[in-house]
């Protein structure tokens, strides 16, 4: 009998519904916030919350019990020197659930799935790549032209629709 088994099983089989679970739960300690549907947000939250309070305890049991679930090194390491220490205080509640609408081909609720207490992001300015070996062509002529004077229109070198003109006159000619 199958009494107090119950259980989200999203629609999955055992393997997969753990792999998505600790997916998301991957990917709530890297980007802090999560978009994805409400059943599965429910469903990972118990496996993050557990999470977080073995990584409040930090000893060598809970290190190895978190890198069963997260199998990544960095990750563990994240865990337990910079999100842990965050919810020190904290006895539980360490992600909440903000409802976001619903989905427009299925109709399934979405929410963001974020932690409580979030850390500071280090993010690096964006830079625009130029061509190796190429100066950026742009800049120099904005330079170089005096800024009275309007931009000059391009001629694309590209033919009517990719040369469609060219089909069209052979089938006129042999007509």
């Amino acid at each position: 009998m199958r009494h107090q088994k119950k259980r989200s099983h999203l629609n999955r089989f055992t393997s997969w519904r753990k792999a998505t679970l600790v997916s998301m739960s991957r990917n709530l300690l890297i980007y802090q916030s999560v978009k994805t549907t409400k059943v599965k947000a429910r469903a990972a939250r118990p496996v993050l919350e557990k999470l977080i309070s073995w990584g409040k305890e930090n000893n060598l049991q809970s290190r190895r019990k978190a890198f069963s679930v997260l199998q990544d090194h960095k990750l563990v390491k994240l865990l337990f020197s910079e999100i842990a220490p965050l919810f020190a205080k904290r006895q539980g509640g360490y992600c909440r659930i903000l409802p976001m609408g619903f989905r427009r081909g299925d109709g399934a609720s979405r929410v963001i799935m974020e932690l409580t207490e979030k850390r500071a992001v280090k993010r690096k300015p964006l830079k625009k790549k130029e061509a190796p070996g190429k100066p950026n062509t742009e800049l120099t002529k904005t330079e170089s032209e005096p800024a009275t004077k309007p931009p000059e229109e391009k001629k694309s070198k590209q033919k009517f629709l990719g040369g469609l003109r060219k089909i069209f006159k052979k089938d006129k000619d042999a007509k």
